[in-house]
């Protein structure tokens, strides 16, 4: 669990220095699709994953992260941890990369990807765990959380604006693929919770 802490405290480190101290380090650690294949600077699938716009969109995957990250990683180790947030950063980059492509104006950053590719792991595991979320009341079941969440995403996706949805719905579908594709016991797990074992 304490790899969980670790990545926190990187990107908040990374992050702070960025919007605080030298900004430098945000402008080339983002990803612009543009320069990122003509310069082949394709580390910034990765540093983009470190820096974020502000101190909100910072706060709000840390935040996520603190909540799901451990209790993920108690559940599947910290190699497949390490391996699930990583890939998670460079899968969900990947619709961006080819979507803008062609636009030299365009820059993403944020750890939210990788994060929703854990919080979607999380949801796999523990699909009825009960979720308490800000400005609603009363306590949701964690698939119900997803399923909502990836229809907003899909939804905002088709509307012009600043956050990068298809980060949110590439990680999220991650998540559950690299669950099923590389940690052992998953399929299992599922299969069990729903009957068939």
């Amino acid at each position: 669990m304490f790899l969980t802490y670790y990545i926190i405290g990187i990107n908040v480190f990374v992050s702070l220095i960025g919007l605080f101290a030298y900004p430098k380090v945000i402008e080339v650690g983002m990803m612009i699709p543009y320069r990122t294949i003509r310069n082949k600077t394709w580390y910034e699938l990765i540093t983009s994953g470190f820096v974020h716009g502000s101190i909100s969109h910072l706060l709000f995957n840390m935040i996520t992260l603190f909540f799901f990250g451990p209790v993920l990683e108690n559940q599947i180790g910290e190699l497949q941890f390490l391996g699930l947030y990583f890939t998670g950063l460079i899968v969900s980059s990947i619709p961006s990369l080819l979507k803008h492509r062609d636009d030299p104006q365009y820059a993403t950053l944020g750890a939210s990807g990788a994060v929703e590719a854990v919080l979607f792991g999380f949801i796999l595991l523990f699909p009825f765990e009960s979720l308490y979320l800000m400005f609603i009341p009363v306590p949701i079941y964690s698939i119900v959380f997803g399923i909502f969440f990836i229809g907003y995403s899909i939804y905002a996706s088709k509307k012009e604006g600043t956050i990068n949805h298809e980060a949110h719905i590439a990680g999220a579908a991650w998540g559950i693929i690299y669950m099923l594709a590389f940690v052992p016991f998953t399929i299992d797990h599922v299969l069990s919770m729903l009957g068939l074992l």
